[in-house]
C-alpha cells in the first residue's frame, strides 16, 4: 500500500470545492429563510378615529388591532375588538359601544383584501411605497367594498403600515340618537398604524386574524 500523500495542489483544489459547497449551501440555506419571511403579523397595531363638529370634537384609540400581511401575494387583513377604543371620556365610551356600535352584539370589525402597487422586490428597496388597498370592511354587520390609499415599508426587520380612510355611520347602520347627532360627525376619519414582525416559514393564504 502506497504511503504517498495527494499533492499540494490537489490538495488545494479540494479544499476550495469544499468552502465553495459549503457557502453555496449557506446562501441557499439564507435564500429559503428570506422568502419564507413574508408574512408579517401584528396584535397590536393602532386604529383612531376623529369626529369633527361644531359642538364637539371626539376622539378615541385601540391599540389592540391584530393583522397580517403578506407581501409575496399582497394579501392582508386585520380584525379591531370594538371594546378596545379609549376615549377621553367614560360616558361616551359607554354610549359608544352599548348603543352605537352595540359591541356585543358586533365584537369585532374586519378587513380582508389586498394591495397593489408594489411588490415584495420594490417593498426591499429603503423607504416608504405608494399602494391601494382594496377588501371587505366589515362593522356593526354590515360589509363594504372599499379602496383606500396606503403606505408599507420594510425599516428594521419590521413591516410598517400606515392608512386613513372615512368612514359614514349611515353605510354602516349605526344609528345616532337624535338627542346627540349634531355633536357626531356624519363621517368619521379613520387612521391605522401597524408595525408588524416577521412570521418565519408561514405559508398559505392570509385571513382576518382572531
Amino acid at each position: 500500500m502506497s504511503d504517498e500523500k495527494p499533492p499540494p495542489n490537489n490538495r488545494c483544489l479540494f479544499a476550495m470545492k469544499r468552502s465553495l459547497l459549503l457557502l453555496t449551501a449557506g446562501l441557499l440555506a439564507y435564500a429559503g429563510a428570506a422568502r419564507a419571511q413574508t408574512k408579517y403579523l401584528t396584535k397590536t397595531g393602532n386604529v383612531s378615529f376623529f369626529s369633527a363638529t361644531p359642538i364637539e370634537d371626539i376622539a378615541a384609540q385601540n391599540n389592540q388591532v391584530a393583522a397580517v400581511v403578506d407581501v409575496s401575494t399582497g394579501q392582508l387583513a386585520f380584525s379591531v375588538p370594538i371594546k378596545g377604543f379609549v376615549f377621553k371620556r367614560t360616558l361616551m365610551q359607554e354610549h359608544f359601544n352599548e348603543n352605537y356600535l352595540e359591541s356585543d352584539k358586533f365584537p369585532k370589525a374586519t378587513f380582508s383584501g389586498r394591495f397593489t402597487g408594489a411588490d415584495a422586490a420594490e417593498l426591499a428597496q429603503p423607504g416608504p411605497h405608494a399602494v391601494q388597498a382594496t377588501g371587505d370592511l366589515a362593522i356593526h354587520g354590515v360589509t363594504h367594498r372599499v379602496a383606500t390609499p396606503a403606505t408599507l415599508e420594510l425599516k428594521n426587520g419590521q413591516l410598517l403600515a400606515t392608512a386613513s380612510f372615512s368612514v359614514a355611520s349611515a353605510d354602516y347602520n349605526i344609528e345616532i340618537p337624535l338627542l346627540v347627532r349634531n355633536n357626531i360627525a356624519k363621517i368619521v376619519t379613520v387612521r391605522m398604524a401597524l408595525a408588524c414582525a416577521p412570521v418565519p416559514g408561514a405559508v398559505g393564504a392570509t385571513s382576518a386574524p382572531r
